[in-house]
């Protein structure tokens, strides 16, 4: 499994409607600390405790403008977390042991 690259809202809706949880990494090119937390983020997509419970995506807010204003994305990296099609958390910035915390509570793994 790798982080899948959401291209159109079409995509971004089918792809929260046919995973149970989701997290989309709203992310731009030119953002540093977009740059900073990807390899963080690609490790955990492999990684055994979220690999078939949490179905990693991303966008790139100046390729799909649309899904950026329908999400109401005001800065990067943001993080949201859909459960059965329906938003249920999101993050803003680039601190991995917040975002590890969240991706725990959502993927069903207790936190300390």
């Amino acid at each position: 499994m790798t982080i899948h690259n959401i291209e159109s809202l079409e995509a971004f809706k089918e792809t929260i409607a046919k995973n149970e949880v989701v997290i989309v990494d709203a992310f731009a090119t030119w953002c540093g600390p977009c740059k900073a937390i990807a390899p963080t983020l690609a490790k955990w997509a492999e990684s055994p405790e979220f690999k078939d419970k949490v179905h990693f995506a991303k966008f790139d807010v100046d390729a799909v403008p649309a899904l950026a204003q329908e999400l109401g994305i005001r800065a990067m990296p943001t993080f949201i977390f859909f459960k059965d099609g329906e938003k249920v958390d999101n993050f803003a910035g680039a601190n991995p042991p917040a975002l590890l915390k969240l991706l725990n509570k959502h993927s069903g793994i207790a936190s300390e």
